[in-house]
């Protein structure tokens, strides 16, 4: 709980704010992070090709990093690949799952005055401005 207090809302500060209430039908689904699913495909890419380095006899040509840092380069694009993929079945799969809920939509409206609201005593001045001459004078 926090101890600032909520700042009003418009309608509770202006009484000629117009509040308009339009009834609406929208679909709510959920989605998958697609970010996580290419991160996870990378990582688990880049384990294989760790496996893969050390699962073969070396190489008298390349030495082991060589090795891994090529397959790494190939699993991280593959597994990113490989995870948009799985995302983008996963999204397809729960549009199929999608509700359609009754919403409202609020719309708030305070009409512009013609003058600025007058400043109170003890307030700040804006930003900008000078409040008396000698600020001015360069």
């Amino acid at each position: 709980m926090s101890d600032t207090p909520e700042p009003p809302r418009a309608e509770e500060d202006d009484p000629r704010a117009e509040e308009t209430v339009t009834p609406a039908e929208v679909r709510v689904r959920r989605s998958p992070r697609y970010f996580r699913f290419m991160i996870t495909g990378a990582v688990l890419f880049a384990i294989v090709a760790l496996i893969l380095t050390f699962a073969f006899p070396e190489n008298p040509t390349y030495d082991r990093g060589s090795v891994f840092g090529f397959l790494l380069a190939i699993g991280v694009a593959v597994g990113v690949a490989v995870g948009s993929v799985v995302a983008l079945l996963v999204d397809r799969a729960t549009a199929r799952r999608a509700r359609t809920v009754q919403a409202d939509r609020i719309d708030v409206r305070i009409p512009e005055t013609a003058e600025p609201p007058a400043r109170q005593d003890g307030s700040q001045p804006e930003p900008g401005t000078s409040t008396t001459p000698s600020d001015t004078q360069s």
